[in-house]
């Protein structure tokens, strides 16, 4: 739904309108300029493409051309230029443009390069004359309801943004062209890819629903760029773009999903979640009372340029404006060529031109990125490249696991370094980092929800006085300050920083491995907190603050998906008779991805620590250190765990167990 055009004044000559594309998107640009030129609100005077409209399309009196040059060099003085055209002439011709005196209506995206934005703007600007960037969502009466939404605190406190996008598109779509799909053309850019093309219009969105304009505002856009197609760009990636100030903005964008559905952007909030499906103009917002859905007009872009010609009424997407997308835009064209999905992960769907590759599970991939922030490297998606690590643990010559920083989750996930992918020698998944369900669960490692009050496991603060979990803004962070190799071992020294930044707790970590009996490896974890100043130091979990047989927190391993689950220790068998109880070992025998496997945990020797465990709800090992009370360390006292975990293709009998837990 569009606004209404108003008529012009009587005695007041018609905005002059040129053309420069008449094809693809230009050809929705012809139909918008018969409905305002029928409304009385414009002259449409010429058109320039070589390749010209079928004839009887334009009236009369719309001069044809076959290029901008000519059209300006046979005087027809146009006030403003719409330029439809692809993505590496976007810059040249809106110079042009500028350099007639006209104003201008560039389609997305602004240009192929910073520097060519930069150049356009400084035209601008020189001559006096407005441009407007085709980004039409953003003409939307849904943002303005939005942003009032969010300045009034109706979904809380901000924790992020995010764009989802699940297109299709075949290979005809890509031999459309000679330009579609190229990140260059005989050294030109072009940049056409699903972030910068089909799905930019989310990415924009987002960035205008987070309040960021400017590539001045931008700390950093980091790209996770794949591609199923035969093509050069990306038509599979994840995009992390995340301001000097607020929350992130994560896109996930596809255009090889099984079926197409509306892209949309979500603004998700401590106290609700607001949903806006930019296609449709519809702002669905959740909190505890309920979901509303509203549908809302919009400003169409060409009415909102005539308007700021005739008034002075503001762009609604100006080029200024568009500096943060072109630093997203930037971001992909000097990026390493985008990776190649191995084609085992690729199902082609149709025949001929009009097939079309499905990435195995994209849409829950997709799901995981935006509700976690994260890449699809860091998910560890079986398809993208291997997450960056810190370390790696190698076993007998076979990489077994990784070590990740952690530094740049979230901050609402209690950034820390952790271990994932963690794999059996034969090459089965252990861990999980960053699930669904619990977006907070990073591999393995440690972590505790209560230390003086701040969350260093992430996610909702579970505290007594509130009888249950709600989002904080007391999320810790943990970096890991120094480390020293030594061949099958390493020594790490961390710090525990609150959302202060001041220092809570030191921390001394030692990791170590070997080969083990059966074709299995065991990996030992040692850890000693200590207070970081002169004041005690409080350990907790929502068990010591009241939440029943809720004492997690300590040392936590979040295992995948699983099957077949067999919990067991000496004394007991099953989750329910497992949880919360006391042993010398517990083993974890399940199916992964169709794969058995078997981890044995020993029990630390330096406290009687009951065992936390998840298996009906979501799988999950760890030993708690503060099961229904906290322990509180004075300036001076130190705190230490050590455990073995032996990890083991296939499902280990009752003597492997006793021979590996013996041994460690």
């Amino acid at each position: 739904m569009t606004t209404t055009a108003p008529s012009a004044a009587i005695g007041t000559p018609l905005p002059r309108i040129a053309l420069v594309g008449v094809h693809g998107f230009g050809a929705h640009h012809l139909v918008n300029l018969d409905r305002l030129q029928a409304q009385g609100a414009l002259d449409l005077v010429a058109v320039a493409d070589p390749n010209p409209p079928e004839a009887g399309r334009l009236a009369g009196s719309v001069a044809v051309f076959n290029n901008l040059e000519e059209l300006l060099a046979a005087g027809t003085a146009p006030d403003v230029v719409i330029i439809a055209t692809p993505i590496q002439t976007h810059a040249a011709l809106g110079l042009a443009a500028l350099a007639a005196g006209a104003d201008v209506y560039l389609e997305k995206p602004t240009a192929a390069s910073m520097a060519q934005f930069h150049e356009l703007r400084q035209a601008a600007e020189a001559a006096g004359k407005a441009v407007q960037i085709g980004f039409q969502s953003l003409g939307s009466l849904a943002l303005p309801a939005l942003a009032a939404l969010m300045a009034d605190g109706g979904l809380g406190t901000i924790r992020g943004y995010s764009a989802t996008g699940t297109w299709v598109r075949d290979k005809a779509y890509y031999q459309r062209s000679r330009w579609a799909g190229k990140r260059t053309i005989n050294g030109v850019d072009v940049v056409d890819g699903v972030t910068t093309n089909p799905l930019a219009h989310a990415v924009a969105t987002a960035l205008h629903i987070a309040g960021i304009r400017s590539a001045n505002a931008i700390e950093t856009v980091e790209t996770d760029l794949y591609r199923a197609h035969d093509i050069e760009g990306d038509d599979t990636s994840a995009v992390r773009i995340t301001p000097k100030e607020g929350p992130a903005v994560v896109s996930a964008l596809t255009v090889c999903a099984a079926d197409q559905t509306e892209p949309f952007v979500t603004v998700h909030g401590t106290a609700g979640t607001a949903v806006f499906h930019y296609t449709q103009d519809i702002l669905d917002i959740t909190t505890e009372s309920g979901t509303t859905s509203e549908s809302y007009a919009r400003t169409d872009l060409l009415e909102n340029l005539l308007t700021h010609r005739a008034d002075g009424t503001p762009l609604l997407s100006s080029l200024e404006n568009s500096g943060a997308f072109m630093s997203v835009l930037e971001a992909v064209r000097t990026a390493d060529d985008p990776h190649r999905i191995a084609p085992e992960h690729i199902e082609w769907v149709g025949e001929g031109t009009a097939a079309h590759p499905v990435v195995a599970d994209i849409g829950a991939w997709i799901t995981r990125a935006t509700a976690a922030q994260a890449t699809f490297s860091e998910l560890g998606a079986p398809w993208a490249r291997p997450a960056g690590a810190t370390d790696t643990i190698e076993v007998s010559g076979t990489e077994v696991a990784r070590e990740v920083s952690g530094r740049r989750i979230a901050p609402t996930l209690s950034p820390r370094p952790y271990l994932h992918p963690v794999s059996t020698m034969g090459g089965t998944v252990v861990t999980d980092a960053m699930p669904l369900d619990h977006v907070w669960h990073l591999g393995a490692g440690v972590a505790l929800q209560d230390v003086n009050g701040v969350n260093f496991w992430g996610g909702r603060t579970y505290r007594r006085e509130e009888a249950g979990y709600v989002w904080r803004p007391d999320h810790g962070r943990i970096e890991r300050i120094s480390s020293v190799d030594n061949g099958a071992s390493r020594t790490e020294r961390l710090a525990w920083f609150g959302p202060d930044g001041a220092e809570l707790l030191q921390e001394e970590r030692s990791w170590s491995w070997e080969q083990a009996d059966g074709g299995a490896w065991t990996l030992r974890l040692s850890f000693t907190l200590a207070p970081a100043g002169s004041e005690p130091v409080s350990l907790g979990s929502p068990g010591s603050n009241g939440r029943e047989a809720g004492g997690y927190g300590g040392f936590f391993w979040r295992l995948p998906e699983a099957a077949n689950i067999n919990v067991r220790t000496p004394l007991a068998s099953g989750e329910d008779a497992v949880h919360g109880s006391t042993a010398p070992w517990l083993a974890w025998s399940a199916d992964f991805a169709g794969r058995p496997a078997t981890l044995v945990f020993t029990a630390p020797p330096e406290a009687n620590d009951p065992w936390f465990v998840r298996a009906s709800g979501y799988p999950g090992v760890g030993s708690s250190l503060a099961w229904d009370a906290p322990v509180v360390l004075a300036p001076g006292e130190s705190l230490t765990r050590s455990l073995t975990v032996t990890i083991a293709d296939g499902l280990a009998t009752d003597e492997q167990i006793k021979n590996w837990t013996t041994r460690a």
